[in-house]
């Protein structure tokens, strides 16, 4: 009987893992469409608020800090037509722990005149805090 209990008790252990991993990933899934619905209705502002205040982005360049990475976006990006529509691909999310998760994918961006289509690959590292997970880490080639 002490087998069957043992037994028990790590099934309800695995399966609590496989909806904190499964609410992770929902979590972190919800995150990215904020990004993709600010940067879609040209809100560069909203699209940074994913981001943590500490964060960095790694790109051509390094920023630091929230108010840095939305700078260079607005430098990068300073039109509707240069912004284009966003859309992001091949997401897979990989919990770290319960308040760390790794992001890897890749993005896309479909402009109209002679901006031409772009995309590339990304990864994040995101931190879940007392307002919900935010990107820490973020290095887009």
């Amino acid at each position: 009987m002490r087998n069957v209990a043992r037994c028990a008790l790590l099934l309800v252990f695995a399966c609590c893992a496989v909806l904190s991993a499964a609410d992770t990933e929902s979590q972190i899934t919800a995150v990215l469409n904020v990004q993709v619905d600010a940067w879609n209705r040209g809100d560069i502002s909203a699209f940074v608020t994913t981001y943590a205040d500490d964060c960095t982005f790694v790109g051509k360049q390094v920023a630091h800090g929230r108010e840095q990475v939305l700078a260079r976006y607005q430098k990068a990006y300073p039109t509707r037509e240069a912004m284009g529509h966003l859309s992001f691909s091949g997401l897979a999310v990989h919990p770290l722990s319960d308040d760390i998760a790794v992001v890897t994918g890749e993005w896309h961006l479909e402009r109209s005149g002679g901006a031409g289509n772009v995309g590339g690959l990304f990864s994040l590292v995101l931190q879940r805090g007392a307002d919900g997970w935010k990107i820490m880490l973020d290095h887009t080639s």
